[in-house]
């Protein structure tokens, strides 16, 4: 027998038949990432049932030196849960751990294993008046662990934060194969560093986790979600200030999109309908929410921010939705818009952030810059715009071959993009992680010294660099992985 025969007929012999696959019809499904970039090979397929099976697998995959992929929904931007193309590695699937541990209604937090689905775990905090605040556009297939792992931001972290701040305690297994288990919440706890933290957006390099203790809020009593027509994004900052102020905690999110992309969403959904009558060079997407105390209060707090925003010349026009249904139609809006561009045809997307206080002067001085320096091209930038993360996506030239664009000019947009970004002071990743998309780029611009302790401290962790090796943590200055 080969070492590979003996690794898998020790898996198998471990994690049994449904733990555990070397079928190509059963892997490949799992090779290819959600955007369709990158795909890979490997041994086979692990599936473990629970903690202990994942520690046992751990360790098996370390005395045979096999390189380990964590994936969760598969629904990554970035390609760190897809394994290179060499075939040695395992995908390690947390899929089946999508158990609820322990629901603390009166504490108001949720012990869940890491294969949980975002959406699930919203429909159960609801049966007990509880919401978990954090979504996004993939919460079908988005797991527990994976947005853990990326550090997963998604519409509501202008209130509540990324996932960081949704963590109370986590469990993970190391690459030794031992158990981290810190999902004890504490409040206060000074004994050294917080190592759950590290493990948090760390992409499965240095654990995997397998459950996390998560804070829940009180639902909402209601919201009002309002829909304004902008002439400039300079305007869209003023607006957000002025709601900031106006309506305080009960701001929960402030999206911006371009003319552009309304357009690009309006002939991809057949139904839709721009909620204003006019065009407008911007637009923004706001929503209050306030709890069972409040909520009655919303719409002459709606009306209020509005009304006062317009005689400060701050919007052009602007609308509240009636009900819950045209609320939902002003969010298909905005979530529609990297589907639509997508259908139009090639275009290299950025997750980027900058200073809130400089996004609007950011993009308003980059999308010309990047025009300019690739014609043909269109740059148009849409989202967050309350947390200074945007999507900054330059759309190819008419008739351009998709795979084929991305792979040449493509490329050298993205890099003219980042630099821009690194010179405003940004971060080439304000959300999707780096994965082994944006490791190289984060190699080329990251301080020498932030990289040169994140290698120390994937060596010191994994030292054989088996788990996810080729993600996230940059080669060493002289080509070789840390």
């Amino acid at each position: 027998m080969t070492d590979h025969d003996t690794f898998l007929t020790a898996a198998q012999s471990l994690l049994g038949p449904r733990g555990f696959t070397a079928d190509a019809d059963l892997v490949t499904p799992w090779l290819t990432d959600w955007r369709g970039r990158f795909t890979g090979r490997a041994l086979g397929l692990a599936s473990p049932a629970n903690t202990a099976e994942v520690a046992a697998f751990v360790r098996l995959c370390g005395e045979h030196g096999v390189p380990i992929v964590p994936q969760g929904g598969n629904s990554g931007m970035s390609g760190g849960a897809t394994p290179d193309d060499s075939g040695e590695a395992v995908v390690l699937s947390l899929r089946r751990m999508d158990a609820i541990r322990t629901f603390d209604v009166e504490a108001q937090q949720i012990t869940c294993e890491a294969g949980v689905i975002l959406q699930t775990l919203h429909k159960l905090a609801e049966t007990q008046r509880l919401r978990f605040p954090l979504t996004l556009g993939g919460k079908g297939s988005a797991t527990v662990g994976g947005l853990i792992s990326t550090n997963a931001g998604g519409t509501q972290v202008l209130r509540h934060g990324t996932m960081r701040a949704q963590v109370l305690g986590i469990e993970a297994v190391i690459a030794d194969g031992s158990v981290f288990d810190a999902l004890t919440p504490l409040k206060k706890d000074n004994r050294g560093f917080d190592l759950k933290q590290m493990l948090i957006g760390s992409e499965g390099t240095l654990g995997i986790v397998t459950a996390a203790t998560l804070r829940l809020v009180p639902e909402i009593g209601g919201r009002a979600v309002l829909w304004a027509g902008l002439p400039s994004l300079a305007v869209a900052r003023q607006l957000l200030l002025h709601c900031q102020a106006t309506a305080g905690d009960t701001l929960e999110g402030f999206e911006v999109m371009p003319a552009h992309c309304l357009a690009s969403v309006l002939d991809h959904l057949p139904d839709a309908r721009s909620p204003l009558a006019d065009n407008h060079a911007w637009h923004a997407l706001i929503e209050l929410v306030g709890d069972v105390t409040s909520a009655d209060a919303l719409p002459d707090l709606a009306e209020r921010v509005l009304s006062s925003a317009l005689e400060k010349g701050l919007l052009d026009d602007a609308t509240i939705a009636a009900n819950e249904a045209q609320a939902e139609a002003f969010w298909l809006l905005r979530d529609s818009v990297a589907p639509a561009e997508r259908a139009i045809g090639p275009a290299m997307q950025h997750d980027i952030s900058v200073p809130v206080a400089t996004m609007a002067d950011f993009v308003t001085a980059a999308a010309p810059q990047v025009e300019t320096r690739f014609p043909g091209t269109t740059a148009v930038a849409f989202g967050h715009l309350g947390d200074g993360n945007v999507h900054f996506h330059v759309l190819a030239p008419p008739h351009a071959e998709r795979g084929e664009w991305e792979q040449t000019q493509g490329k050298a947009i993205s890099a003219y993009v980042h630099d821009l970004v690194t010179q405003w002071g940004g971060s080439i990743s304000a959300e999707h992680g780096i994965g082994q998309m944006k490791r190289d780029e984060l190699g080329r611009l990251g301080d020498p010294v932030a990289l040169a302790m994140m290698r120390s401290v994937k060596h010191a962790l994994d030292p054989s660099g088996l788990l996810n090796p080729g993600k996230l943590v940059p080669l060493a200055p002289d080509g070789t992985n840390p």
